[in-house]
């Protein structure tokens, strides 16, 4: 798990993105589970991935409590995770194995084993300025 802390000159927007290489599930099938929590507040999200039946939902959990670990780590240790939401969500196709099933007659079919990348940016909602 690979995670990148942007701060900008404007302490303001404190912002983590999170990604996930080599995923063992296919893209199409992990972005049905993304689009739904793409700019849903970090809690909402912890409870739509806590009860969707998909495969992908585990590790698209663990990459999301990750990054908010990765905030309060790595930019202010006092961020409190309800501030947080997700900002940004998407998966990339990355690689196929190929593989070869025997079928009847001397024939071949083709078997392709997908792979994915999640990535995850999780931002600040409402943070105030402090005098």
């Amino acid at each position: 798990m690979r995670s990148y802390i942007a701060k900008t000159n404007d302490e303001w927007k404190t912002q983590t993105k999170a990604s996930l290489n080599n995923v063992r599930t296919s893209a199409s099938k992990t972005r049905r589970v993304v689009n739904q929590i793409r700019g849903c507040s970090y809690e909402q999200a912890l409870v739509l991935l806590e009860f969707l039946p998909y495969k992908a939902c585990y590790f698209i959990l663990q990459l999301i409590l990750s990054a908010a670990e990765n905030v309060r780590n790595n930019c202010d240790s006092r961020i409190n995770k309800s501030d947080l939401f997700i900002s940004e969500a998407h998966v990339d196709n990355v690689a196929c194995l190929k593989r070869f099933r025997f079928r009847a007659q001397g024939r071949g079919y083709p078997i392709h084993k997908p792979f994915c990348r999640i990535t995850v940016t999780l931002m600040l909602r409402n943070r105030t300025k402090k005098a």
